[in-house]
């Protein structure tokens, strides 16, 4: 199975289809990538919708197989493929465990406030959409919560990774791919955010040390962001 040609169906500005592209460069899997543009509402198209009627990205197709949800295909790819390492996913069953319990925090912490934080604040102008203050002060709540949970619980002092592990796993990637997100802020917002979090901080230093060059390739289009011209689109979209 794991010859068959993986098809992904992303965009690069989306932090599920980045961290799916990244395990795959990190561990050699080919891929072929086929862009769903996100700001276009490509992912709303009749024609996606009969890729994925939920019409949310990524999407893969692995030969006949397809699979969406990136936490999903995370697992999968690293079930799949022979010659991924054990650190992404370990076969221990208790660590696999404790691995599902960062992903499943994930979507229901540090993504809903993340996300919910930045489509109210500047990426939902961006894509046209009308910012509710509210909203965002609410999800700014729940963003420095799960941060502060993140700071305290998730990351611990026996290895430099999620759980205390000395290696990377899928969550590790899942989880800065969606912190990343930020870099369309300018130093000072972003400094606002992340500097009360000194080992998320670190963490996310040292994740991008070890998967470098791949890391900047996934990330190139938020890494080199014109911030000016993005608010600068992102004030006619408001109006």
């Amino acid at each position: 199975m794991a010859t068959e040609v993986l098809k992904i169906y992303g965009d690069r500005k989306s932090q599920p289809t980045r961290a799916v592209m990244l395990f795959c460069k990190l561990n050699g899997i080919d891929f072929e990538e086929f862009t769903v543009e996100l700001f276009n509402q490509e992912h709303l198209s009749p024609q996606f919708e009969e890729i994925n009627p939920v019409k949310e990205i990524p999407v893969i197709f692995h030969g006949d197989f397809k699979l969406s949800e990136s936490h999903a295909i995370l697992i999968y790819l690293a079930s799949a493929f022979p010659d991924v390492a054990d650190h992404w996913y370990p076969a221990d069953a208790k660590k696999r465990a404790l691995i599902h319990s960062v992903l499943d925090w994930h979507h229901c912490h540090l993504r809903r406030g993340a996300m919910g934080y930045l489509l109210n604040t500047i990426l939902g102008p961006a894509r046209g959409l009308t910012m509710n203050p509210q909203s965002a002060l609410e999800c700014e709540k729940i963003l420095k919560s799960a941060l502060s949970n993140l700071e305290s619980f998730w990351l611990k002092d026996t290895g430099k990774y999620l759980l205390g592990y000395d290696q990377s796993s899928i969550a590790d990637l899942s989880l800065i791919c969606e912190l990343m997100q930020f870099e369309v802020l300018d130093e000072e917002e972003k400094n606002k955010i992340f500097s009360p979090y000194k080992k998320v901080q670190q963490w996310m230093a040292d994740i991008k040390t070890a998967t470098r060059p791949q890391f900047d390739d996934v990330h190139q289009h938020l890494l080199f962001v014109d911030r000016p011209r993005f608010r600068e689109a992102v004030g006619r979209s408001a109006n």
